[in-house]
């Protein structure tokens, strides 16, 4: 049995659904202390996201890591991957993840599409696929906001969930541009997907690159393993608010309902899920005109669930 129990692979025409037993996700490991950034040097940033390395946000995210001075590697998807949380998916050829060389418009970076979840990607970058493994993640900037506990289904928040799963800390950004109101059948179940690209011209994605570079020095100085998600109004600077820190709403911005149930078939809609009107949350305060910031951690154990003589507690 090969070490992806949680994994998938789609097969290429001539290819084969095996990955190779070196992109094993169970080989992430604590990063080295020449990885934690002990060194001299610029901090390695890796960029990603799930909108797919076309994006405009990828590029606006990627050039301001390079201001800040980050040294930049982007490995995204070659294809849109919204939804996809924390998966680790891959389409592979001849037992090879694909990967093609891009180029960022504007930057002298490093730049790959990889055939891949956004989460298998950092996967892939701890593991030094793409170069040196990175001390830190972006993602993003993603078009719709990431808010709520809905962040579980987040292509572009697994990723960073998935950086910090082995000790990286990771920050992703996104603007606040689904308007649950146009949100109509999604067709193949991407109820997290239904943003129109075309009128992506029009989004203001300097204004989330700047809120992220803001928040570059708090999130170096954060502990292992942190996550800071991003949320930002879709507007100029000027009219931003302010930077507030706010805590998950308790739903996203939409949630799927059932539209019909036939012979062969389930058909879903999005709904506003109402979770803007709860006070202090990330989603109020986005549409009180404020970008918002979480921290989160993945993976948090509880010891405060009793189970009494059930499961006594394993010992050494």
């Amino acid at each position: 049995m090969s070490g992806w129990p949680e994994g998938e692979t789609r097969r290429e025409p001539d290819g084969v659904g095996t990955p190779p037993d070196r992109h094993d996700p169970g080989h992430l490991r604590e990063p080295g202390p020449r990885e934690r950034g002990d060194r001299d040097g610029p901090l390695r940033a890796l960029v990603t996201n799930d909108d797919g390395v076309e994006a405009p946000g990828l590029r606006a995210l990627a050039a301001a890591a390079v201001e800040h001075g980050y040294r930049v590697t982007v490995a995204a998807p070659r294809d849109e991957s919204s939804g996809s949380s924390a998966a680790l998916t891959a389409v592979v050829r001849r037992q090879r993840v694909v990967v093609t060389r891009r180029q960022v418009p504007g930057l002298d970076v490093d730049c790959v599409g990889v055939a891949a979840s956004p989460g298998y990607i950092v996967v892939l970058a701890t593991l030094g696929a793409f170069g040196p493994a990175p001390d830190l993640v972006l993602s993003g900037i993603n078009r719709g906001a990431n808010a709520g506990q809905a962040v579980l289904h987040s292509g572009t928040v697994g990723a960073v969930l998935t950086a910090a799963s082995a000790g990286r800390r990771g920050m992703a950004v996104s603007v606040d541009v689904l308007s649950p109101a146009g949100a109509t059948d999604t067709g193949e179940g991407r109820a997290l997907a239904a943003v129109d690209a075309s009128t992506d011209d029009l989004r203001n994605w300097e204004t989330a690159a700047d809120q992220a570079r803001a928040l570059f020095p708090a999130l170096e100085a954060a502990p292992e393993g942190t996550v800071l998600n991003l949320n930002v109004p879709d507007r100029p600077a000027g009219r931003v608010r302010g930077l507030r820190r706010a805590r998950l709403a308790r739903f996203g911005q939409v949630q799927l309902a059932i539209a019909e149930v036939g012979e062969g078939f389930v058909r879903t809609v999005v709904e506003d899920a109402g979770s803007r009107r709860e006070p202090g949350t990330d989603l109020a305060g986005l549409t009180s005109g404020y970008a918002t910031v979480t921290a989160l951690r993945a993976m948090v154990e509880t010891d405060d669930v009793p189970l009494g003589d059930l499961a006594p507690e394993l010992e050494g």
